[in-house]
């Protein structure tokens, strides 16, 4: 496709984009004012439902295609992670030479408070999850707290045990699992009641998010971590792109 082209399409993108915006905009109550119809209606939906939390409510209810896509990106986002860094660990092993993971050097502070913390921040993400539906939080938050809670152990310096907590092939088919059982229950709660189904939605995203963070970082960490020893640069004590004690 040739630039002008290119051009072009975006132009007509932009201006149906910015004509939908502007409409949008105009309807808008003014700020500051006190009729608020959307609130009004969704406040008074999540109520009818038996949905205290009202925000799990719109984004389960009123907008749930909108999170059903927001879930799809992030899958994408993941996959496409694993794919690509995978495709590059390959090419570098078939270059020949040989890999290993540098150690970390914390503070022992540091390991102690990691090691303390990451029971509790598990269980605080697993309650965000579980309670959703009824005070703030739901399965997108919980499962990011999940997702980086595991992480601990490489803050931790404990990368070996952080390979033995998260093995990869079991979090990208849990993964998986869970996108596909989110979108099954998005199409079959048509007739289920909101208290019913909020739960269960929101245990599936947490399981979603919660993976496909553990997927990005794992194979970030993967590749930012490895130290690589080819020719005579792999010396004893040499230090080499990736060293965990440099920034990655």
């Amino acid at each position: 496709m040739k630039a002008r082209t290119r051009v072009t399409l975006f132009g007509s993108g932009a201006a149906g984009t910015a004509a939908l915006f502007t409409a949008g905009a105009l309807g808008l109550p003014a700020f500051g004012g006190a009729l608020h119809p959307y609130a009004d209606r969704a406040v008074r939906q999540a109520a009818a439902q038996g949905t205290p939390n009202a925000v799990a409510s719109v984004t389960f209810d009123q907008r749930a295609f909108d999170t059903l896509g927001e879930e799809l990106i992030l899958l994408s986002a993941a996959v496409a992670a694993v794919v690509l860094l995978r495709a590059v660990r390959q090419e570098e092993q078939d270059a020949g030479g040989s890999h290993r993971h540098g150690p970390a050097e914390v503070p022992d502070a540091l390991r102690t408070i990691g090691y303390l913390l990451l029971p509790v921040t598990l269980a605080a993400g697993v309650y965000i999850v579980a309670h959703g539906h009824q005070s703030p939080g739901g399965g997108f938050q919980g499962g990011v707290v999940l997702g980086t809670a595991i992480h601990l152990l490489y803050l931790a310096g404990d990368y070996p045990a952080l390979r033995r907590l998260r093995p990869i092939p079991l979090f990208e088919t849990a993964e998986a699992v869970a996108a596909a059982a989110f979108v099954v229950l998005a199409l079959a709660a048509a007739g289920w009641a909101a208290t019913g189904r909020v739960p269960a939605l929101n245990g599936a995203v947490g399981t979603e998010v919660g993976c496909a963070l553990v997927l990005l970082l794992g194979k970030f960490f993967e590749q930012a971590l490895l130290v690589r020893e080819t020719g005579p640069a792999a010396r004893p004590g040499a230090r080499a792109a990736g060293d965990p004690r440099e920034p990655p």
